[in-house]
């Protein structure tokens, strides 16, 4: 097998690779990696209301693999945008709104089938807003961003690409004997290197990353925020991809994404410790001097919409519209959420926690 960055790389070794993936380093990192899931996985379940984590980290999640594309937007900007309400958005907020679609969606996907080519394709879709399907023509080439050269050219064919995508949907599921976190690295690269989409192919493979982690019970629910150490360390990441096309420098990778999995789950555990704990002080603040309007679900669905409006009130089940617009003002009045106008409704911020949100520390 010679590789050459401009000519199309067919001969893309299939899975699983012919050298060894589990070296002791790669074991001794495994375990530390599943230990931060473990407790990121606990950490989770201490919040009652899922809804407050899964309209959070992955609007996190989805701003940071956007950027790893050059699609830059603010965290502030998505939840703003995240419920479709007060204006319209900006074409970058816009696709990182569509990235977090499709990892809600993929979510959904894993209760009928597990991760495979044609949930790619499905995640893939949702991404770039439009009916789009394994490439089928030539011409595609990753090029060095400062110098224009071409690095890597993909495999060619549909029936070339169907064919990889099925020996790499075999091997995440398949290969049992290996262990998960080392075969989402290695699917990772796998799925990278045949870059089955025309455009969109690194977010996909990133939100597969997630569910993945939710398909081999790793976690509940999809709110690690890898890209975040993607970003940190963009240009090893990139490195290392290369490096095992050209020299199957697979430890060294399988090593990064370890890395990147056990530092972000702390990090995630701790930004969620960080939430419940303000969700519980804000909880307390509204029954202690507003104990005519307190209720937990109150106190949860403006965690839940951090841009809340009086509609999420109602549909939360707390209160009709009139009472629901009160309850809200009330909260407005006593310093805990401001208020901004957008379009023909109201908006009621929850600053504390968009501020939590958005500061890169963990709590």
């Amino acid at each position: 097998m010679t590789f050459r960055p401009d000519r199309a790389f067919n001969d893309l070794p299939a899975l699983p690779p012919q050298h060894d993936v589990e070296t002791k380093p790669v074991l001794k990192a495994c375990i530390e990696a599943r230990a931060a899931l473990a407790e990121l996985k606990a950490s989770g379940r201490l919040i009652p209301n899922q809804s407050v984590l899964i309209n959070s980290i992955p609007l996190l999640e989805a701003q940071a693999s956007s950027e790893i594309e050059n699609i830059v937007t603010t965290a502030d900007r998505l939840f703003r945008f995240a419920s479709q309400t007060g204006g319209s958005p900006d074409s970058a907020t816009k696709e990182a709104l569509r990235y977090r679609s499709a990892l809600h969606q993929g979510f959904a996907m894993l209760e009928k089938r597990p991760v495979s080519a044609a949930m790619a394709v499905a995640v893939c879709r949702i991404i770039k807003g439009i009916d789009l399907d394994i490439r089928a023509t030539p011409g595609t080439a990753l090029l060095n961003e400062a110098t224009g050269a071409v690095i890597y050219t993909p495999p060619e064919g549909k029936a070339v690409l169907q064919e990889k995508l099925s020996n790499w949907e075999r091997y995440i599921h398949e290969a049992e004997d290996i262990d998960p976190l080392v075969r989402l690295a290695v699917m990772h690269y796998q799925f990278e290197a045949i870059h089955p989409f025309t455009d969109g192919n690194g977010r996909t493979g990133r939100v597969l990353n997630l569910l993945y982690l939710v398909d081999k019970g790793l976690l509940d629910i999809p709110v690690l925020y890898l890209s975040r150490y993607i970003i940190a360390n963009k240009r090893a990441y990139y490195d290392r991809l290369l490096r095992v096309t050209a020299e199957s420098a697979w430890e060294d990778w399988i090593l990064y994404m370890l890395e990147g999995i056990r530092e972000t789950a702390l990090w995630s555990s701790a930004k969620i410790s960080a939430i419940r704990e303000l969700l519980d002080e804000t909880g307390a603040h509204i029954r202690q001097d507003l104990p005519k309007i307190y209720s937990r679900e109150l106190a949860e669905v403006i965690f839940v919409n951090p841009y809340c409006r009086i509609a999420d009130v109602v549909s939360a089940g707390i209160a009709k519209r009139q009472a629901a617009a009160t309850y809200l003002k009330t909260l407005v009045d006593a310093g805990i959420l401001t208020e901004m106008k957008a379009g023909r409704e109201n908006l009621y911020i929850n600053p504390a926690l968009i501020n939590l949100l958005t500061e890169d520390r963990p709590g």
